[in-house]
C-alpha cells in the first residue's frame, strides 16, 4: 500500500493511493497516518479493503507529510562509506545517531527555506523507516518485524551550523522545512528489499546524488535493533538511514542551495519529491 496525508498544513487528512495512482480519502477509517493506524493490525486491514469503495479525492491537493504525529526523527550519520570519505571522515565503528527535531517536518512538495545567518545549507537524500510496532531491545532477528514501511526523506543540512559552530549536529539538522518526508509511506511488504534500492537527488536539473542503499555501511535490520537498545521505538518514529555521496559539501568546490533554486529526488518504489528554495523570513 502506499498511504499518504493530503491539505492544508495542519490539517491532513488520511489518504491512500490507488491502482491508477488516485488518492482515496481514508478519513472514516483511521483519523490519520499516524500512531495505532501504523500497528500491524491496523495496516492488515487497511489492507483488506477495496479502494474503489473509498471516496475519490478530486482535485490536485497538497501532499503533506506521510506521517503524522512523529514522536521522534532519528537520524543515522556518515552511513554509506562513500559518502564518509567525501566528507573527509572516517567510517563509524558503530553508527552516528542524531535527532533532527520534529518541528523541521514538512511534505514532500513544500518550499524549503534556508534559515537565516546561513551559508551552507545542503541537501540529502536518504531512506526513511517508519516504525509500525513498539520495539525495545529487539534483536536483529525479528527488527524488520517493527517496520510499518518506507518513504523518501530529504534531509536538509546547514553545515555551518552543524559543524564549526561546537555542539551537536541538531543545530544544523532542525531548521523549519528541513525535513520533509513522503510523498507516500510505502508499506513493507511492498518493499522487497530496503538494501537494494536507487536513490537520487537533482538541483536545477544537475543530478548530483546518484546512489544505491546497497552500500549502506549499517542496514535498516541493524538499524532498528541498535536504536532499540537505547531508546523505545514507538509507531510513528521515522529513522532517516543516512545519505549517499554527492552532497553539496562534497563538491570540489562546494556547492550550497540559494534562493530561487530548486530540489527533485526520490527512491525507486517510494515516490519522488519536488522543493523550491526560498530564504526564511
Amino acid at each position: 500500500m502506499k498511504l499518504l496525508r493530503y491539505g492544508p498544513p495542519g490539517q491532513e487528512k488520511p489518504g491512500l493511493l490507488d491502482a491508477q495512482g488516485r488518492i482515496r480519502d481514508l478519513s472514516a477509517v483511521v483519523p490519520d497516518i499516524a500512531g495505532e493506524a501504523l500497528l500491524p493490525a491496523s495496516l492488515d486491514r487497511l489492507r483488506g479493503l477495496d479502494p474503489t469503495t473509498l471516496p475519490l479525492v478530486e482535485g490536485d491537493p497538497r501532499i503533506g507529510p506521510c506521517v503524522g504525529r512523529i514522536g521522534k526523527f532519528i537520524c543515522i550519520g556518515l552511513n554509506y562509506a562513500d559518502h564518509a570519505a567525501e566528507s573527509g571522515m572516517q567510517v563509524p565503528p558503530e553508527p552516528v545517531v542524531f535527532m533532527k527535531a520534529t518541528s523541521a517536518v514538512c511534505g514532500p512538495n513544500d518550499t524549503v527555506e534556508i534559515p537565516r545567518n546561513s551559508v551552507k545549507t545542503d541537501w540529502e537524500v536518504e531512506l526513511g523507516v517508519v516504525i509500525g510496532k513498539p520495539a525495545k531491545y529487539v534483536d536483529e532477528a525479528s527488527a524488520m518485524d517493527h517496520v510499518a514501511g518506507y518513504c523518501v526523506v530529504n534531509d536538509v543540512s546547514e553545515r555551518h551550523f552543524q559543524t564549526e559552530r561546537s555542539g551537536q549536529w541538531v543545530k544544523g539538522k532542525s531548521a523549519d522545512t528541513f525535513g520533509p518526508i513522503g510523498p507516500w509511506l510505502v508499506t513493507a511488504d511492498e518493499v522487497r528489499d530496503p538494501q537494494r534500492l536507487k536513490l537520487w537527488l537533482e538541483v536545477d536539473g544537475k543530478r548530483y546524488q546518484d546512489g544505491t542503499t546497497e552500500t549502506m555501511v549499517y542496514g535498516v535490520r541493524m538499524l532498528v535493533s541498535y536504536l532499540s537498545q537505547f531508546m523505545s521505538l514507538q509507531p510513528g518514529d521515522i529513522i532517516s538511514t543516512g545519505t549517499p555521496p554527492g552532497v553539496g559539501m562534497g563538491q570540489k568546490p562546494p556547492v550550497y542551495l540559494k534562493p530561487g533554486q530548486s530540489m527533485r529526488l526520490g527512491i525507486e518504489g517510494l515516490g519522488e519529491q519536488r522543493q523550491a528554495v526560498r530564504a526564511a523570513d
